[in-house]
């Protein structure tokens, strides 16, 4: 079962966050008081002087970096910064899953091309590909819906509740205890928060559980798709570019909020009006030059880099090598089963585009460890501090077994980890999730609002509507059966102490083969949770109703339930005992690093950060130039600029390395384009920064020292993937730049409309010969 807070208590990775248990979408977030800046810095830790550029701070930490900041080419105060109701952090959003932000007055919304997929793909069919063709509302009514769930979230406040949560908490608690105290806590907070109608509340935990606050948001859930480029141009070079540099990849798409006429956030409705946000960022028309400050605020999902040489260890021994393998074989696995079948492809698409992106993630992950020596600094810190803590007897009692203790309880998490991922990805059979979920909301509808599980709460229920509605654009049920059949493999090959009694009876002597496939074809054929009234219908059902359900995919959920219900509970007690032994080993961290005058900024959690850098290129290892000039120098390393030369080199009329005539022609008149750059003698496409990202900052607003948009962020370098574990000075973000991306609009879509909405529209011909 899905259980977000389950996922930030256990701290796991950035990959397990974003593709299990824990999906990466941020979670919805809030706050109760009128205040909107962080009450408290009583739990943050002192910030140090560094060079680097390492960090993604939370607002309220800025003003601690301001002569850095300054330094650097920051014009703005970072003291305004701090509050999320101004310009620029008001301006800046999360689509739950993707950063993005507001570029006009009536709510128009700039994020990345992937980050807008599943909409596009919803909208798209055999007779209208939006993937393939791209797509433009020249007018308010042409606007199409996003796909269901789709949200724009506002933060408006953000308050330190450290002592609310730690004062249920006492040394007595076993773990089970601890979670129930935190949960019920949180629930609590959540519950007072969004007596505010229209807004979503979270708490999130910072330094591994040493603080918590409470983020409100207002969630506008009619979300519309507004513009996007051909995917020719918004994923050019595909997966095969994808994380690499020279890059050339105009990942940028446009959304619109709307709300009810009255303001508030309001379902679909055609006579709902665009949202007016307090503030938008001002769009350049140029982007940066090389050496030029930038920062990029946005929504990082997580990083691990305060996590024990254990983790390390297994994360890139056994994690990420297993998980590479399973994702890009489940990719193949749609590919096959979806071959031939155009529309199913394009229900697929979005995820399959996902799968291939974290494969290749994994895969530099492991090569960029392999360079490294990441796990042997861990090693040696962790003896730096346990000598740290024998030589400061006023520690020694604090801190003496700390390290210890969370090495034995993460030793214990990994004793069933295969059992726990091939449990948890069978779910990704959409009829067995849906049967799973619409059985367990019965039995939470049974109990009070507060004592129910997260994400079956009554706040909840807009979302879980929609999800069911959403898996009629995003299922197949061959697709899904394969998809199935494959985990189903994989769960066959766990040892007998680590398989399920419930889902062997299932099984029986069908376990593989054709009775394996003939059994499935069966439950598909006599199910009818594939109608989506079926679905809906189901959700104000009984737990009785389930039990006498000849349903296959229902009696499957109900025969489960017991044995995953078990496994969930041990999870939990255990989340509860990292939250008793994580924020103790980060305290010790924190006071150690302080003396060391290192930074201690907290780990990515999906909450809003900023980051910042220099436009800088970077020399890669060894033997790994090659490819197009465009991008680099051909010799020492890579420069920060590609240019619209790089897309006439790589072009081969084939995808992914495919262009629109209309692109390829305007190419050819660029000379002559007002966002044409002398120095670099072309249209600059995409840009290199030294800004400390991850995902979750996807779509994030690149913005100059003044707070004018300059680009997007949309990806990392190879060389930094490992930046989620270990920051290093050739950690690079791959940015779009700003020009051309105005470019492309003007000169191949004729988005003369949103050009005009930005400020950026061209001057009339007459008005410049007055000139």
């Amino acid at each position: 079962m899905k259980n977000n807070k389950l996922c930030h208590l256990l701290g796991l990775g950035l990959a397990t966050a974003l593709l299990a248990a824990c999906d990466g979408s941020p979670t919805e977030t809030g706050q109760t008081t009128p205040a909107n800046q962080a009450s408290s810095e009583s739990t943050q830790p002192a910030l140090a002087a560094t060079v680097s550029t390492e960090g993604m701070w939370m607002p309220s930490q800025l003003p601690l970096l301001s002569d850095k900041l300054q330094e650097f080419g920051l014009q703005l105060d970072p003291e305004t910064m701090t509050d999320l109701t101004q310009f620029p952090m008001n301006a800046i959003i999360s689509l739950g899953g993707c950063s993005a932000s507001f570029v006009s007055p009536k709510g128009l919304v700039a994020t990345n091309h992937h980050c807008a997929y599943g909409s596009i793909s919803y909208n798209s069919s055999e007779d209208n590909d939006l993937l393939a063709n791209g797509f433009l509302a020249e007018t308010l009514a042409e606007e199409l819906p996003a796909a269901p769930g789709s949200r724009v979230y506002v933060t408006v406040d953000m308050q330190e509740v450290t002592d609310k949560i730690k004062s249920k908490l006492n040394e007595r608690m076993d773990g089970a205890e601890r979670f129930k105290a935190i949960e019920d806590a949180e629930k609590s907070l959540v519950a007072d928060c969004e007596a505010d109608p229209g807004h979503r509340c979270e708490v999130y935990s910072y330094y591994g559980g040493a603080s918590y606050y409470l983020i409100k948001q207002l969630a506008i859930r009619d979300v519309r798709l507004v513009h996007a480029p051909a995917s020719s141009i918004g994923k050019f070079g595909g997966d095969i570019d994808n994380w690499m540099w020279p890059r050339h990849t105009g990942d940028y798409a446009f959304l619109r909020a709307y709300v009810g006429p009255d303001g508030k956030p309001a379902d679909y409705s055609e006579d709902n009006v665009p949202y007016q946000p307090k503030h938008h960022l001002k769009v350049a028309s140029k982007g940066p030059n090389a050496g030029d400050y930038v920062m990029v605020a946005g929504y990082p999902g997580s990083t691990n880099r305060y996590r024990t040489a254990a983790e390390v260890d297994n994360n890139f021994n056994w994690y990420y090598p297993t998980m590479q393998k399973v994702l890009a074989e489940w990719s193949q696995v749609i590919g096959k089963a979806s071959e031939g079948d155009k529309d199913a492809q394009l229900k697929y698409a979005s995820l399959v585009a996902g799968l291939n992106n974290y494969s290749k993630n994994f895969t530099g992950m492991l090569e960029g460890y392999e360079r490294s020596d990441l796990l042997e600094r861990k090693q040696q810190l962790e003896k730096d501090l346990q000598a740290w803590i024998e030589a400061n007897p006023a520690s020694a009692k604090q801190y003496a077994s700390v390290i210890a203790d969370l090495q034995a309880l993460i030793t214990e998490q990994q004793s069933t980890q295969e059992r726990d991922l091939v449990m948890r990805y069978m779910g990704r059979s959409a009829m067995l999730s849906a049967a799973q979920r619409l059985y367990r909301l019965s039995l939470e509808n049974q109990k009070p609002d507060m004592e129910r599980e997260p994400g079956y709460q009554l706040r909840d229920m807009t979302r879980f509507t929609e999800g069911m509605k959403r898996i009629e654009r995003n299922f197949n049920p061959q697709v899904d059966q394969a998809i199935w059949t494959y985990f189903i493999q994989r769960y066959n090959q766990l040892p007998k102490e680590q398989r399920v009694a419930s889902f062997d009876a299932f099984l029986g002597e069908a376990a593989s083969g054709e009775a394996l496939q003939e059994k499935l074809s069966g439950m598909y054929k006599n199910t009818n949770l594939t109608d989506t009234k079926a679905r809906l219908a189901w959700m104000k059902k009984s737990p009785e109703d389930f039990r006498n359900s000849s349903d296959p995919f229902i009696q499957l959920a109900v025969a489960m339930y017991d044995d995953l219900y078990a496994m969930e509970q041990r999870d939990k007690a255990m989340s509860g005992r990292f939250a008793e032994l994580r924020p103790k080993y980060m305290d010790l961290l924190i006071a150690y690093y302080r003396e060391q005058g290192k930074p201690v900024y907290p780990d990515a959690n999906s909450s809003l950060r900023v980051t910042y850098g220099l436009v800088k290129g970077y020399t890669p290892p060894e033997g790994t130039i090659d490819g197009p000039a465009d991008g680099n120098d051909g010799h020492n390393g890579f420069v920060p600029f590609t240019t619209l030369r790089g897309i006439q080199e790589k072009y081969t009329g084939e995808d992914p390395f495919d262009a629109p005539k209309a692109q390829l022609d305007a190419i050819k008149k660029s000379a002559h384009s007002r966002f044409y750059k002398e120095s670099l003698n072309s249209v600059p496409v995409n840009f290199l920064s030294t800004v400390d990202i991850t995902g979750g900052n996807s779509g994030s607003a690149t913005m100059n020292g003044k707070g004018e948009l300059i680009g997007l962020v949309f990806d990392g370098t190879y060389d930094s993937i490992n930046a989620d574990w270990d920051f290093n000075d050739n950690t690079r973000a791959i940015h779009v730049d700003v020009a051309y991306m105005l470019w492309v609009m003007e000169n191949v879509d004729g988005a003369h409309n949103l050009l005009e909405e930005m400020g950026v529209a061209a001057e009339p011909a007459d008005k410049k010969s007055e000139e």
